[in-house]
């Protein structure tokens, strides 16, 4: 059976990520409303968006199997998002010096010809060293991460701030689990093409 692939994302990093698989595929604007709602868990949270961001794309996409994703950062049970400037990403920093803090990452995909789905929930803890204000200083203006959940790339230099790295999957805390991502296409008969 014969499928188009989409990243319903228009995250940069998502899409380098999936350039690593060495499939072809399309990236699509998912645009729906990624508002917290009352009383829901931060695991519900990116389960949820990442189903909603795959429907979002599927209305214009049948014969398709898409992919769906969202990410977040949990500290103290608290959902926090992009810090989106300097000042936020600051305070975000400050709050995770010395603490654990959690990226869950929302996956899902939804196979549009079928209406039917995967969706699954990837963890990934990040336990943050002591850090200080010119340190933290420091680092933004060097990588500027105000469109990254945690305000950090753990790809570049974010990787210096953290004492140590907790899950199954490294890719999940860039925000798409690339392990989970390939067992998912091959049980839809994609097969990851071997290096070359």
């Amino acid at each position: 059976m014969h499928y188009q692939l989409i990243l319903g994302s228009t995250s940069p990093f998502r899409k380098a990520l999936l350039q690593r698989l060495s499939i072809p595929f399309t990236t699509v604007s998912p645009d729906i409303d990624e508002t917290v709602l009352e009383n829901e868990s931060p695991e519900d949270y990116v389960t949820r968006l990442s189903l909603e961001k795959a429907r979002a794309v599927a209305t214009q996409y049948p014969d398709s199997l898409i992919i769906g994703s969202d990410q977040c950062s949990v500290l103290k049970g608290v959902i926090r998002g992009k810090p989106g400037n300097h000042q936020n990403a600051t305070k975000q920093l400050h709050e995770s010096s010395g603490e654990r803090v959690s990226f869950l990452t929302g996956l899902c995909l939804y196979d549009s010809k079928m209406d039917e789905y995967q969706l699954d929930l990837v963890p990934f803890h990040v336990d943050f060293r002591e850090l200080d204000g010119s340190e933290i200083e420091a680092y933004l203006k060097t990588e500027q991460p105000y469109a990254c959940a945690g305000s950090f790339k753990s790809e570049g230099l974010g990787i210096s701030l953290f004492k140590r790295l907790q899950g199954d999957d490294p890719t999940s805390l860039i925000g798409l689990p690339l392990i989970r991502l390939s067992d998912m296409l091959r049980k839809k008969g994609i097969l990851i093409p071997a290096a070359h």
